[in-house]
């Protein structure tokens, strides 16, 4: 088993393949690691690049299309050997030089998690930098995770974090907030940063909105998973209280004679009602799925760091 397992995700990066590897073995020289390219639905010559290297060092991993960045980071985590893991993006971008002194950090402070910051950013203002800044300060202000980079896929993981993960559609920009959830420590780097030379962006400004949307889903993970009753529940008893007050309102107002059919706030009410019922009953059946989820499984809803026993 190696020491080190490197997962690079790429899509029609075909330029980029040799100029890395020729970079990380420079970088790790005799290090015990594994270098693992996922390629995830290139249509140019990438796969073919990336076999003709033909390093006993190198593992491709093909999927069948393309899923997408979690999807893929996921497939390689899953293959990946090592004690620690290195996720790197596949564009020159990041540089291999940081992994010797990250994989250190890791190793004498113990920590789960060493995430890379660019320091000085080598991207377009419009099209990355802003989109990156913004999409940074809704995820530190809604998760409380403070991370100055969410963005920087050059990360070290210690194995059974990485594997534990549990990546799927685009979460991969919440790394550090899914591993936070468990426990996990995590610490900050400055790493360097290169512009693009070979292909082009995969990302543009509209993943500030993917961002948006996929918070949602992790403050609901944060503060709800195990509980989602406490969301729905509360959320239905309010908006089923309020339609019985105004039920209430115009039951009195018919009964002191007053026509009240077909009047919008009647129907408010009624409204109202039915939602509240229908979200109550939202939160019943993820209630139940919960408890099935961890149940059927065998699974925790908590995670044990350590246990220890005393001496005497």
């Amino acid at each position: 088993m190696p020491k080190l397992s490197i997962v690079i995700c790429v899509y029609n990066e075909e330029k980029n393949i040799r100029p890395l590897v020729e970079q990380i073995f420079q970088a790790l020289g005799e290090e015990d690691y594994e270098i693992i390219y996922v390629d995830d639905g290139s249509t140019d010559q990438t796969v073919a690049e990336i076999n003709a290297i033909n390093s006993k060092r190198i593992r491709l991993v093909r999927l069948s299309t393309n899923y997408g960045q979690s999807p893929a980071l996921a497939a390689g985590i899953a293959e990946a050997r090592g004690e620690y893991l290195v996720t790197m993006d596949g564009d020159l971008q990041n540089d291999p030089l940081d992994i010797p002194m990250m994989l250190k950090i890791a190793e004498e402070g113990g920590w789960d998690i060493v995430a890379g910051v660019r320091a000085n950013r080598r991207d377009g203002m419009i099209l990355r930098k802003i989109p990156s800044k913004i999409a940074n300060a809704i995820i530190r202000k809604s998760t409380g995770v403070r991370m100055k980079d969410y963005g920087c896929t050059l990360k070290v993981f210690r194995s059974p974090i990485a594997k534990g993960l549990g990546l799927y559609g685009e979460l991969h920009r919440f790394i550090p907030v899914l591993a936070s959830f468990d426990g996990a420590t995590i610490t900050q780097v400055d790493v360097r940063h290169h512009s693009r030379k070979f292909g082009a962006s995969k990302y543009g400004i509209n993943r500030t909105l993917k961002v948006v949307s996929d918070l949602l889903l992790m403050l609901f993970f944060k503060k709800y998973l195990h509980k989602p009753m406490h969301l729905f529940g509360n959320l239905g008893l309010i908006i089923f209280g309020i339609g019985a007050l105004i039920d209430a309102y115009m039951l009195v107002l018919k009964v002191l004679g007053n026509d009240i059919w077909g009047k919008p706030l009647l129907l408010l009410g009624i409204l109202l009602t039915i939602m509240g019922v229908q979200i109550i009953t939202v939160g019943i059946i993820l209630e139940v799925l919960t408890r099935t989820y961890y149940e059927s499984q065998d699974k925790k809803p908590y995670r044990i760091k350590s246990i220890t026993t005393g001496e005497n």
